[in-house]
């Protein structure tokens, strides 16, 4: 109990003296999952919105993929990535295997699907009346987009909010794409992995008290648009 107490005591003054080993951990966690939310969220949304309002063969089948998809196992994801950037695989030429872009390609993978079910169901709860208006005036479909997109922000966010939990927290593609190497792709759960494994909880306890903190603060917002979605129907 005392060498948990005293791991406990040793993360909280991590925290707080501000140890450039673990923020550069956690700046690299951000700055890889933010960059794959901010790639994937605009053709997601896109999609979602064209398999919420228009009809066309095989829109069915592309709703039930992308709803298979949303339990697909990070460390699945990982493997695809891995083959396909590997010296052997299709896309070795570009050398991206154990680098943050090969990262941020397993992470895209994990938030599109997320981001297209959860944004579908947010374009689908919109007035009909209001692409119906919209169509009357003669606006084409950029601006139906737009128009629809205003009308259902505050369920985009909660999709937005929700990919970005998905996959800040997965360890499994960053791994086995990323190589966990330090002050390069050394994120917060592969370092929480590889700490906890050689026994040093210290700074394993600390990230994962940022992991926690993050975690509350995206529920909190993810409640709060999603409340505000339901009095703005």
């Amino acid at each position: 109990m005392n060498g948990v107490g005293s791991a406990f005591t040793e993360a909280l003054g991590l925290l707080i003296s501000g140890d450039p080993a673990l923020w550069e951990i956690v700046g690299v966690s951000f700055s890889v999952s933010l960059r794959a939310i901010l790639v994937a969220t605009p053709p997601a949304l896109v999609v979602g919105y064209v398999l919420a309002w228009h009809a066309f063969p095989g829109r069915r089948l592309l709703v039930s993929l992308f709803e298979t998809l949303l339990a697909l196992p990070a460390v699945v994801v990982g493997l695809t990535v891995y083959l396909l950037l590997s010296r052997r695989g299709p896309l070795g030429d570009l050398g991206w295997l154990f680098t943050q872009p090969a990262m941020i390609v397993g992470q895209i993978v994990l938030a599109f699907p997320i981001l297209v079910a959860m944004s579908r169901a947010a374009f689908r709860a919109v007035d009909p009346h209001a692409l119906e208006t919209v169509r009357t005036l003669g606006a084409g479909s950029v601006r139906g987009f737009t128009t629809l997109a205003r009308e259902a922000q505050f369920g985009l966010g909660a999709a937005v909010i929700a990919a970005f939990g998905r996959i800040i927290a997965e360890v499994g593609s960053s791994m086995m794409v990323g190589g966990n190497i330090l002050h390069h792709t050394r994120n917060i759960p592969t370092a929480i992995a590889l700490e906890t494994s050689k026994g040093s909880f210290a700074q394993g306890i600390a990230l994962g008290l940022v992991l926690l903190t993050l975690a509350l603060g995206l529920n909190v917002a993810l409640g709060w648009f999603q409340a505000r979605g339901a009095a703005h129907p």
